[in-house]
Parts: C-alpha cells; sequence; structure tokens
C-alpha cells in the first residue's frame, strides 16, 4: 500500500523528503511550492525553487499558489483527495482549510527539538544561543506556530566548529528518512503523537540585516557563536578601513582563540586576525570574504589585505 501525498516545500532544504518519498512508493499527487522569483543581478529572469524543480524532474505537478486565500486554491487542493500532506520549509502559514484538507492532516519536518525554537531560522538561531544539539522532527501541524504533537525524533549533536551551513545539510540529509518512516507509520496507524512541552518554548525568528554586524565587545563565545550561526548566509561581517574607506568584509569561519590580557575589543592582536572580544577572551578570524570578492582562508586574505597587529576593527 501507498499513501496519496501532497508535498509542499520550496528551498533545497526541503529535495531530500520529497525525493525519499517517491522513492519509498508514495503517490505524490501533487507538490506545492512558492512561486518562481526574480533572480539574478538586475531579477529579470524568474527562477523556480529547487522543490519546483525537482518535482519536474520527477514529472510531478507543480502548483504554485501565493496563498490560499483564494477559495479556488483551497478547493483545488481537497479536489486531489490525497491522504495527507507533508510540509518540509513551505514558507507559508497554512489556513485552516488547508490543514484539514486531506484525509489524514498535514506533517511538517522541522529542524529543531521543539518546543525549542518554533518559527523560521531554528537552525541559525541554535548555533547563535550556543546550543549543544538540535534535531529534526516529524510534527503534526496545527493552526499555531509550529505547536503540533511531535512524532518522531532525530537528534544532531552541534560541535563547537559546526556551522550553520554544515548544520542546514546535516538535518536536510536526516528529513528524508524521518518523513519515510513517519508515513509508514501514520499507514499502519501506530504513528505515535505526543504533545510539546508548555515549558521551554522560544521562538526563532528570522535573520534581521541589522543583526548581522559582528559586535566585538560581546564575549568572545557569542561572537564566535554569531559567526557560525550566519554561515554561510547572510554571513556576518565587519567594516574594514580599506584605502581610508570602510569595506565590509564577511566571516565565514572562526576559532576560539586565547584570552587577550585585557585588550580593547576590536583590537587585533597578531598576525592571525586574533581580535579581542569584550571579556578578555578573543576570537580568529579563519576564512573571510570581502564585497565581491570569493571566500579567502585567512593568511590568503592578509596578502591582500594587510591588517597590523593593535589595529581596531569592527
Amino acid at each position: 500500500m501507498a499513501l496519496r501525498i501532497i508535498f509542499m516545500g520550496t528551498p533545497d532544504f526541503s529535495v531530500p523528503t520529497l525525493e525519499a518519498l517517491a522513492q519509498a512508493g508514495h503517490e505524490i499527487v501533487a507538490v506545492y511550492s512558492q512561486p518562481p522569483r526574480p533572480a539574478g543581478r538586475r531579477g529579470l529572469e524568474r527562477v523556480k525553487s529547487p522543490v519546483h524543480q525537482a518535482a519536474e524532474r520527477l514529472g510531478l505537478p507543480v502548483f504554485t499558489p501565493l496563498n490560499f486565500r483564494e477559495e479556488a486554491d483551497r478547493a483545488a487542493f481537497r479536489a486531489l483527495k490525497a491522504d495527507v500532506a507533508v510540509v518540509v520549509a513551505y514558507g507559508l502559514l497554512l489556513p485552516e482549510a488547508i490543514l484539514t484538507g486531506t484525509r489524514l492532516g498535514c506533517y511538517n519536518g522541522h529542524a529543531s527539538l521543539l518546543p525549542r525554537w518554533r518559527g523560521a531560522a531554528p537552525i541559525q538561531r541554535a548555533i547563535m544561543a550556543g546550543d549543544a544539539q538540535t534535531g529534526m522532527m516529524v510534527m503534526q501541524m496545527e493552526k499555531g506556530l509550529d505547536t503540533g504533537p511531535v512524532a518522531l525524533t532525530h537528534r544532531v549533536a552541534i560541535s563547537d566548529t559546526m556551522t550553520a551551513g554544515e548544520l542546514h545539510d546535516t538535518l536536510m540529509q536526516a528529513g528524508g528518512p524521518l518523513m519515510v518512516e513517519a508515513m509508514a507509520k501514520l499507514e499502519a496507524g501506530d504513528l505515535p503523537l505526543t504533545p510539546q512541552a508548555q515549558e521551554g518554548v522560544l521562538y526563532a525568528a528570522k535573520i534581521d540585516k541589522a543583526e548581522t554586524r559582528i559586535d566585538f565587545s560581546r564575549p568572545a563565545g557569542d561572537v564566535h557563536n554569531h559567526i557560525r550561526g550566519l554561515s554561510p548566509f547572510p554571513g556576518a561581517w565587519f567594516e574594514l578601513p580599506v584605502a581610508g574607506k570602510p569595506e565590509r568584509v564577511k566571516v565565514l569561519a572562526s576559532a576560539r582563540a586565547a584570552d587577550t590580557t585585557a585588550k580593547a575589543a576590536g583590537t587585533v592582536l597578531d598576525d592571525r586576525l586574533t581580535v579581542a572580544c569584550g571579556d578578555g577572551g578573543a576570537v580568529r578570524l579563519v576564512r573571510l570574504q570581502k564585497a565581491g570578492g570569493k571566500p579567502l582562508d585567512a593568511a590568503d586574505f592578509l596578502r591582500g589585505t594587510p591588517v597590523a597587529a593593535g589595529q581596531v576593527i569592527g
């Protein structure tokens, strides 16, 4: 037997789950994704989402409603007569008409250990907060934001050097097998559902551009977590004077360093781009990228952009 599934997702994070469900033999009756968006420098070309492109490779019908406010879009969803909808990073808060528009409801693949980090940016927020672990969860969706009962959990350790990009890829690959297992249990009628705890609720707000600038006056651990939590995108950054003008430099990797003997925050301490932080600790900037340039290891970056010990940056 196989379930009739509507899959709903948009970014590359969602693609392995779509592919895993198809490979498991389920009937994907339709794929929903965000509409094609302008891309490129001038935004002249509209590009289909990674899920849209993956669905076309699999020969699956794709729908891209802007939202589900129109009754025609809701009716088209119900008319598919699906058993269940699977949602992974779709990008829309679904109305009740969609949540109840299939025989068995909607199940979401969410990248955190709920109720910690509900919302839009759980991967980045977990690293920025210095969490030691996170996970991929399958949960039953309801009207609240990531509030539904949890079915299955796959836990992942977060090392002190792991970036958001690395954690993204780890959780992305875990999501497919976990959702396949959940759908098998749902089909058999033995999928466990556990209500979320009322304590420990945190919301993972979308990353705002205003919070991407590095503040070296913060403790070294916070600075390091901030850098790796925003790497590779959108990227934490500082300003460096170049030819008398401030130039933005992204930091894509960093490492904790020895204490600074109380140098002023932002002071470059050596020829390896070790920078003093506000608590007397320090971070070493390991990989950097100037605007319009390619990512460089610190040694290569310093060959083209000298930064002297004693200089204050940021």
